[in-house]
C-alpha cells in the first residue's frame, strides 16, 4: 500500500499530484533511501571537479529519481552517470559508452550489499574508486558498505516519496528561476536528504565552523529555500526557508501562506506539506511561500532589492 493510499485526500490534485507522505508510515524506507543516495553523493564527491559551496557534490532529481551529473571515470575513459531509479527500483551505473550495470533495490536487501554490488559496478565499468564509507549528517554511523540494519525498502512508498518531490522540485525551480544573482539549481542533498535551492547575494562570510563541510558551504550569504519529507527531528514533510548568516529580526517575518511559521526550534521558516496539500492551489502556495521567505530575508539582510524583485518576476527574465 502507498502512503497516499494511507491518508484520506479531499480532491484528485490532492491525490494524484501532491500525495499524502507522512513520516512515520515510511520512516524505516526513508533511512534506507536516504543511505542509498549517501553512496551516489560520495561517488559525486570523489570524481567531479570541485565547485564552491560543495556543488560538485549535489545531486539531481530527474524523471527517473535521484542522480549524479555525468562523473569522470577513474580509469580516463569517459563518463559515468550512478543513479537511483525509482521507478524500476534499481540502482543504475551507466558509461557514456552505452554499458550499464543495474542493482536491485529489493525488499529487506541491506544498504551494505548494494553498496558494495555499486562499487563493483563502477569499478567494472570506469575503474576502481575508492569512498569513505562513512556515512554524513545522518542519527547513524555504521560504514555504508557494512550497513546490514537499513534493509527496508517499501516500492510503493519509495514511489509516494518521489511523486511529492517532483512536485515539490517543480516549485524549486521556478522559484529560482528568475533570479537574477548567482543561484544553484534545484540540487538534491543526500547528506540532509533534502532538495533546495541556494541564492547569494555575491558577498562572502567568514564559516562560523572549521570542519569541512560548514568551512566550504557556509562561506557566502544566502538565502535558502527546500523541501524534505521529514526526519526524526521533525517528523513531518514540508518546505523550509532560511537565511545566512542568520539576521536580527528574521524570526519576525507574517509569510504567505497564513500556515507559515518560524519555528524556533528548527531555526527556519516552515511550510508544512498537509498544510500546502490542503490549499485549493498548493503550487501556487508553495511558491508564495518561497518568495515570501526571499522577500523578507532580503529586507532584513540588507540585499539589494532587486534581487528580491527578480525572484517575482520583476524585471521579466525573458522579455
Amino acid at each position: 500500500m502507498s502512503l497516499a493510499e494511507e491518508a484520506p485526500v479531499t480532491s484528485a490534485l490532492m491525490s494524484t499530484r501532491w500525495p499524502a507522505i507522512p513520516y512515520e508510515a515510511w520512516s524505516a524506507t526513508c533511512d534506507t533511501l536516504h543511505a542509498h543516495t549517501q553512496v551516489l553523493g560520495k561517488l559525486a564527491g570523489r570524481l567531479a571537479p570541485p565547485e564552491r559551496q560543495l556543488q560538485h557534490a549535489a545531486l539531481r532529481l530527474s524523471a527517473r529519481g535521484w542522480e549524479t551529473l555525468p562523473l569522470p571515470a577513474p580509469d580516463g575513459s569517459g563518463a559515468l552517470v550512478v543513479a537511483l531509479d525509482l521507478h524500476s527500483h534499481d540502482a543504475v551505473v551507466e558509461h557514456n559508452d552505452g554499458r550499464a550495470r543495474r542493482v536491485p533495490l529489493a525488499p529487506d536487501r541491506p544498504v551494505g550489499a548494494v553498496t558494495r554490488e555499486v562499487l563493483s559496478s563502477v569499478a567494472d565499468l570506469g575503474g576502481l574508486v575508492e569512498i569513505d564509507p562513512t556515512p554524513q549528517e545522518t542519527p547513524w554511523s555504521t560504514p555504508l558498505d557494512e550497513d546490514e540494519v537499513h534493509a527496508t525498502y517499501d516500492a510503493g512508498h519509495v514511489e509516494t516519496y518521489f511523486a511529492a518531490a517532483t512536485q515539490a522540485a517543480l516549485v524549486l525551480s521556478q522559484l529560482r528561476a528568475p533570479y537574477s544573482g548567482r543561484s544553484t539549481p534545484v540540487n538534491a542533498w543526500w547528506g540532509t536528504f533534502d532538495l533546495a535551492v541556494g541564492l547569494f547575494s555575491g558577498l562572502s562570510v567568514d564559516p562560523p565552523s572549521t570542519d569541512f563541510i560548514t568551512r566550504n558551504s557556509a562561506n557566502a550569504q544566502q538565502i535558502e529555500i527546500g523541501w524534505w519529507p521529514g526526519d526524526a527531528r521533525y517528523p513531518h514533510a514540508a518546505f523550509f526557508g532560511f537565511a545566512f548568516p542568520v539576521p536580527e529580526g528574521v524570526d519576525q517575518a507574517t509569510l504567505s501562506p497564513p500556515s507559515a511559521r518560524w519555528d524556533p526550534e528548527m531555526r527556519e521558516y516552515l511550510l508544512d506539506w498537509e498544510d500546502v496539500r490542503a490549499e485549493t492551489e498548493p503550487h501556487r502556495a508553495a511558491l508564495d511561500f518561497g518568495r515570501s521567505v526571499i522577500r523578507h530575508a532580503c529586507a532584513v539582510c540588507g540585499w539589494d532589492e532587486a534581487l528580491a524583485a527578480s525572484t517575482e518576476g520583476v524585471p521579466p527574465p525573458v522579455t
